[in-house]
């Protein structure tokens, strides 16, 4: 008898599944962190009170006698201002780690050039004005050595500085070429980053035996343990921190105050200056790391205040104008106007902060911007051609 299979009951149709889309993107999170902005203004106005009332040169011919003499208290403090630039370079190590992450090499130069190059020449020129219609404070270079300092590498060449301050955007531009030739070049990285941050030390530490110009002017084991302490907050930052990335941080720390008093400690320079405590440069070097280590683990999330955004946009053109504009501004205020020390002082930071409001207005906000769409636009054309 053959055995009868039911036919199976029909369930009810379904609608075919829809496809699941993919989770649209995180939104990046803004992370400003304004304190460093703070520290940024902080840093500057304490290279100013150092060109201003610190040392001596040519400052002093702009009072007409030594600022030790003028302020003999406030000069006590402001020879340790020299000791900013060893802050900026924490920050630029962390802010760089940060800027970078994720872009490309070209990328990477594109926002350097037109980060720094605008606001720079139109410093290079305002200063060179302002020599041309006052010799008597500071006289103008010739037009070829003028002509150099367009491009950044005057000191490399030996030509003079239109801008006294740039032998340190000479030091950042290495720094820069160093990072993105080891880093950036293959895509930025923990690994990376680390491994950067250990070469750099150990050849910091080994160009003291090698007795090379050439090694000290690449490597640059005075200013590099900075640079990479900078760059290892930024990884605790990012990542959180551990034994391996602490050490880093230490071992920078522990180098870094070395270099800053061998550089800066003479105990013989009181006839100008007073003489520096190396207690107190060490301070102020644990004072660069800390403050950065601070911003890197949150503890100054609540300096969250907009001002610091507006201060933190005019330390780079104030940087750059503050000294030689500064010393013309005394010249003018205290010698031939008769303007009291202190009054003359404060004005002329208030008149270099002024300066740099507008530069960054007329000049940072409108070109900067124009100039990276247009070297972004062109690499884009370059690349297709070349595709083609």
């Amino acid at each position: 008898m053959t055995r009868v299979i039911p036919a199976p009951v029909p369930g009810p149709v379904l609608p075919p599944a829809a496809p699941v889309a993919p989770a649209p993107p995180a939104a990046p999170v803004r992370d400003r962190m304004r304190a460093l902005d703070g520290l940024r203004i902080l840093a500057a106005l304490m290279v100013c009170l150092y060109h201003y009332a610190g040392r001596g040169g040519k400052v002093t011919e702009a009072w007409g006698r030594s600022p030790k003499e003028l302020f003999p208290d406030l000069s006590a403090l402001a020879v340790y201002g020299c000791l900013g630039v060893q802050v900026f370079f924490v920050i630029s190590g962390f802010v760089i780690c940060m800027s970078s992450w994720g872009r490309s090499l070209g990328d990477f130069f594109r926002s350097r050039v037109s980060r720094l190059y605008p606001a720079y020449w139109a410093a290079i020129v305002v200063v060179t004005a302002a020599c041309v219609l006052m010799p008597s404070v500071l006289p103008p270079l010739r037009p070829d050595e003028v002509l150099v300092n367009l491009t950044m590498l005057q000191q490399p060449v030996g030509a003079d500085r239109v801008l006294g301050v740039c032998w340190t955007l000479w030091v950042e531009a290495r720094f820069y070429l160093l990072f993105a030739l080891f880093v950036v070049w293959k895509g930025v990285t923990y690994r990376r980053v680390v491994i950067f941050c250990c070469l750099w030390t150990v050849a910091g530490a080994l160009a003291g035996v090698t007795d090379s110009p050439l090694v000290d002017e690449i490597v640059m084991p005075e200013y590099a343990p900075f640079f990479v302490g900078g760059l290892a907050l930024y990884l605790i930052h990012r990542y959180g921190g551990d034994l391996l990335l602490w050490g880093i941080v230490a071992t920078s720390w522990l180098l870094g105050q070395r270099y800053a008093l061998i550089g800066l400690w003479n105990p013989e320079a009181v006839n100008v200056f007073q003489q520096r405590s190396p207690l107190v440069i060490l301070l102020i070097v644990t004072f660069a790391y800390v403050s950065v280590a601070a911003v890197a683990l949150g503890w100054l999330r609540r300096a969250d205040w907009r001002w610091l955004t507006f201060a933190g946009a005019l330390t780079y053109p104030f940087y750059l104008v503050h000294e030689h504009l500064g010393w013309f501004a005394i010249t003018v205020l205290h010698r031939r106007l008769g303007v009291a020390p202190a009054v003359t002082l404060i004005a002329s930071v208030g008149t270099m902060l002024v300066i740099a409001w507008l530069l960054h207005r007329l000049v940072e906000e409108p070109f900067g911007p124009r100039l990276k769409r247009t070297m972004t636009a062109q690499a884009v054309r370059v690349g297709a051609r070349a595709r083609a």
